[in-house]
């Protein structure tokens, strides 16, 4: 099963008078990725490497390091602790002393690693995307029953007749909803798909 982050987290050592921070976080898209690294990267630090990974989409950066010592061993660590939907910088200032190309890798891998383990973690739940329409009246009842299935409401609009929502809901739970939401609206409600799964 895999995780992502609650939050921001970070680690620090020092290996061989070279100085490495790690920061992780989660993220939903590769904009949010990149801009997150921006925002991190130190640009007094020697190197700022990193790794994504978002469902079947990843990157990562050896940001200058020996070709494979840096990004990949972060990339790796993320998918060693069964992680998605995760950002990882390991920022490293030089500090005299190489560290040779297996050196690069454990200390990158490492730090990444380290990072990820001691981060408070939430189960990724894959969502169904859904949508469906309501009564103003019916809103706030349509409100608590998703809640209490644990699904996501990711976007509603109020038009003259009432409120369309954009719904993401777990397989397991549709049915269940389907029926309470029959039962407040005397049948009016109804949970129609929408394509694609919404793993969040």
């Amino acid at each position: 099963m895999p995780f992502t982050l609650v939050g921001l987290c970070g680690y620090r050592e020092e290996i061989r008078k070279s100085r490495f921070i790690t920061f992780a976080a989660p993220i939903t898209s590769p904009a949010e990725a990149q801009a997150f690294i921006e925002q991190h990267s130190d640009l007094d630090a020697t190197h700022n490497c990193w790794a994504w990974k978002l469902g079947d989409q990843y990157r990562s950066n050896d940001d200058g390091e020996p070709g494979g010592t840096a990004g990949r061993p972060i990339l790796a660590a993320i998918e060693a602790q069964a992680c998605d939907q995760v950002v990882v910088l390991v920022i490293r200032w030089y500090g005299g002393i190489q560290l040779g190309t297996g050196g690069l890798a454990r200390a990158y891998g490492g730090g990444a690693n380290k990072c990820l383990q001691s981060a408070d973690k939430t189960e990724l739940i894959s969502r169904v995307a859904l949508h469906c329409t309501c009564a103003f009246a019916e809103l706030a009842l349509l409100k608590l029953r998703v809640a209490e299935s644990g699904g996501l409401i990711n976007n509603e609009s109020f038009t003259a007749n009432g409120v369309e929502l954009q719904l993401a809901v777990a397989e397991a739970q549709i049915q269940t909803l389907q029926a309470q939401l029959a039962d407040l609206s005397r049948g009016r409600i109804v949970l129609v798909r929408t394509d694609g799964a919404d793993n969040t």
